[in-house]
């Protein structure tokens, strides 16, 4: 044989074993498609994973728990602030201040009234004999006679002769404040209601009776600051005023407010000095006795607290009770 024909027997041992090959492949695809087709199968489980998302769902739960919990916590506690607590506090500091206050100038009063004691021997008082007696009775029966042929003089007319000073004054009050005024100068001002009010203690009740309150003790203080300036300028040293308020907190605001008021000093409030504050009307009407057997006028100042005026009060030729409006009396009796 020739290489020609060698070379066509191989190209048909070629072209048949491709022909074969082609045949067994399209016999596979054919088996393939036709095969049913099976799910994947399924992840293997892992308790590792398992054990945790449950931990995790547990505290989850736990935590859930414990913030309703604090919730209602909180809508409780907010719930008991708003009823038992909104607007005490105000109230609560204002007494702790006043009785601060007070506490602080009673122990400065009496250190004032230990440094002035007389510890001199009081010299032997010897009774008078009943011949000086009837001699005295005597006297007095014959000042009596004269004083009853004097005409009388009406209350209302006390304070007639210083007519002028005094209104005067009241209207340098209306005008602005003088911040640098001299001590026991009024150095703020008041309005009209003010001096009505004072014209109308001087003029109709002659120095003693009760006047409306003006709607706050603040109001009061002022009011009593006016009225404190004025017997300074008619009587002069020879008055003391007497505060009396029955409570620490209620002192201390007095306090405040006519050092505020008048420019005074610690200094000024005390037993020896111009302003005395009392809680109790006893202590006072001593005060008030002892001031006139010396030849000197108190002027009592009844705060709005006191419900009444005690009986001996009433002797006195000056005295001014503020007489509390409803919603003060309600104030007051929060704070008791």
């Amino acid at each position: 044989m020739d290489n020609q024909e060698l070379e066509a027997m191989n190209n048909e041992n070629d072209q048949d074993a491709n022909a074969s090959a082609a045949e067994a492949a399209s016999e596979m695809v054919l088996a393939e498609d036709q095969a049913p087709e099976s799910d994947p199968p399924p992840a293997p489980d892992n308790p590792v994973v398992e054990l945790a998302l449950k931990d995790l769902q547990s505290r989850r739960d736990e935590l859930s728990a414990e913030i309703t919990l604090l919730t209602n916590r909180k809508q409780q506690l907010d719930a008991e602030l708003k009823t038992s607590f909104a607007g005490q506090s105000d109230a609560i500091a204002r007494r702790v201040k006043g009785f601060q206050e007070y506490l602080g100038g009673a122990l400065q009063d009496l250190v004032q009234s230990v440094e002035s004691l007389d510890l001199v021997v009081q010299p032997m008082v010897v009774q008078p004999s009943p011949l000086d007696q009837q001699a005295s009775v005597q006297q007095g029966v014959e000042g009596q006679n004269a004083s009853d042929t004097a005409p009388p003089i009406a209350v209302s007319d006390t304070f007639r002769p210083d007519e002028e000073l005094i209104r005067s004054a009241l209207q340098r009050f209306l005008q602005q404040p003088d911040v640098y005024a001299d001590p026991w100068t009024l150095r703020r001002s008041i309005d009209a209601r003010d001096t009505a009010l004072l014209e109308d203690w001087f003029f109709n009740q002659g120095g003693r009776g009760a006047q409306p309150s003006r709607g706050s003790r603040p109001r009061n203080i002022l009011v009593s600051a006016a009225l404190i300036a004025i017997i300074g300028e008619l009587y002069g040293a020879q008055f003391q005023c007497l505060v009396l308020a029955g409570a620490p907190e209620r002192l201390g605001e007095w306090r405040r407010g006519l050092q505020d008021a008048l420019g005074l000093g610690r200094e000024d409030f005390g037993p020896s000095s111009g302003i005395v504050l009392f809680e109790r009307s006893e202590a006072l009407v001593e005060r008030a006795d002892r001031l006139e057997e010396r030849g000197e006028v108190p002027l009592i100042l009844i705060d709005t607290a006191e419900r009444e005026v005690a009986i001996p009060v009433l002797q006195f030729p000056l005295w001014l009770a503020f007489a509390a409006g409803p919603n003060e009396r309600l104030d007051d009796d929060d704070l008791l």
